[in-house]
């Protein structure tokens, strides 16, 4: 069993030319993981994997500092060649998903957009007691991920966006996606959609992150 500790490296070999830095004894970089081994031989093999990890390069180099997160997604689509996008979005956040799919649509895009809730499936079916919904006493429609990934994989989309599914949800969304999939989103309805904010501010106001 490998321990995978990056986030605690004071080191960073991995980001600079070979033998500028030694590589710290944890670092699997240093230890011919073969994991790694695999992973470069995918990207560089003819196919999918290696298109998208050269799109991804030439995206972040031509638009590092400057573009935004949309802008990024557009750029990486077509250097894809991903012209027919899905956007799988929380039913909570259908207006953003409504102006991306404006955007895009006014960039030459063809989009489909899909939210959460497709199918009004009655969340009591699947096992959920009345007291654990959001709302009780009422109907709930279980968020259904799995759905919208099968639709959009019936319209033949090429990449899938994701706008704001809950923790979870994107999970399944992203096992059953057929298209490659990119987030523009992560729901935070605390945080103005912006995660992120709690570990700034895990020192301070958000100190209950960490715990007793």
């Amino acid at each position: 069993m490998i321990e995978l500790r990056c986030a605690t490296c004071g080191v960073r070999a991995c980001g600079l030319a070979p033998e500028e830095r030694r590589y710290p004894a944890f670092c699997p970089s240093a230890n011919g993981s073969v994991a790694l081994k695999e992973a470069e031989a995918l990207c560089m093999q003819e196919g999918e994997d290696r298109t998208i990890a050269l799109a991804a390069a030439r995206t972040e180099a031509d638009g590092y500092m400057q573009d935004t997160r949309l802008e990024d997604t557009m750029d990486f689509a077509r250097r894809i060649g991903a012209h027919h996008l899905g956007i799988a979005s929380c039913v909570g956040l259908v207006r953003e998903a409504r102006i991306l799919q404006e955007i895009l649509e006014a960039n030459g895009f063809r989009v489909e957009t899909v939210i959460c809730k497709v199918g009004s499936i009655d969340k009591e079916k699947f096992g959920l007691a009345d007291e654990e919904k959001v709302r009780p006493g009422q109907f709930e429609a279980l968020c259904n991920p799995i759905g919208q990934a099968k639709l959009l994989g019936e319209a033949g989309t090429e990449l899938n966006i994701v706008v704001g599914l809950c923790v979870g949800h994107d999970a399944l969304f992203f096992r059953h996606s057929e298209a490659p999939v990119t987030v523009l989103v992560a729901k935070d309805r605390v945080l103005a959609h912006n995660p992120a904010a709690s570990l700034y501010l895990s020192e301070s106001y958000y100190r209950r992150v960490r715990g007793k």
